[in-house]
């Protein structure tokens, strides 16, 4: 199994972006974490983060070739605004887990709305780096289940 781990705009600013909301880990710090749980849960995975809408399209749509299971993705600011990012997840036929850092419903207005979240299997948010493992877990087991209900 390939669990495919989305990172987007300016989450590469992870440790230096607002530590109230964020905290002080670094991208390549939450990436470990995954790395690490991706071990223990004998998967495979695979992290990408982009800074480029276009780019990251491209490379949901590569899922479609590859042997790609389940898609985590925390989408950052393009969560409220990206149409055309929740049309490319909407072509996938695989589980897919938008996770936040921070909770989104107790922040400003325009963060309580996700226009991905019609399109994805489900959210998690407002734990901090736990809100990732808590995605590739629930990925993980919706996978499995589904390999066992067939």
């Amino acid at each position: 199994m390939k669990v495919l781990v989305l990172h987007g705009v300016n989450l590469n600013m992870f440790g230096q972006r607002d530590p109230k909301h964020y905290g002080t880990k670094t991208l390549a710090q939450i990436n470990g974490a995954l790395l690490a749980l991706s071990q223990e849960l004998k998967i495979r995975l695979e992290t990408f983060q982009s800074n480029f809408e276009g780019e990251m399209i491209e490379r949901i749509h590569r899922c479609l070739e590859e042997d790609v299971s389940a898609i985590v993705i925390n989408a950052g600011a393009w969560t409220h605004t990206s149409y055309a990012l929740a049309d490319a997840l909407a072509i996938l036929s695989i589980p897919v887990i938008e996770v936040h850092m921070s909770n989104i419903h107790a922040r400003e207005g325009f963060r309580h709305h996700s226009v991905l979240s019609p399109v994805v299997t489900g959210s998690i948010a407002g734990f901090g780096v736990e809100s990732y493992l808590l995605g590739l877990r629930a990925a993980v087991s919706l996978v499995q289940n589904e390999a066992i209900s067939v």
